[in-house]
């Protein structure tokens, strides 16, 4: 199982990755930043992105776009999420 910060620094390259952010590198994005709009600027194309991400990656359905929207705040949140959601699976 992964601490947080590692965890954090997954997912910002897996971010880059998916999203294909080429000019982007890990440490060029803020545990807190914002992902959408002023942040790094994705979209909902990126959103979608991202939840085949954790879907793939971590087996994890988000319920809701409102839930969505909670957790693609930041890299932070969706660690947090993503954490959160591998304790309840155990």
């Amino acid at each position: 199982m992964e601490n947080k910060q590692e965890l954090i620094q997954h997912l910002k390259e897996q971010i880059i990755k998916q999203l294909r952010l080429e000019d982007k590198k890990p440490e060029d994005i803020g545990d807190h930043d914002p992902l959408f709009v002023e942040g790094l600027g994705l979209d909902s194309i990126d959103a979608l992105e991202l939840i085949v991400l954790l879907q793939q990656e971590y087996n994890i359905k988000l319920k809701s776009a409102e839930e969505g929207q909670d957790v693609f705040r930041s890299v932070s949140t969706m660690a947090d999420y993503i954490l959160e959601h591998q304790e309840s699976e155990k």
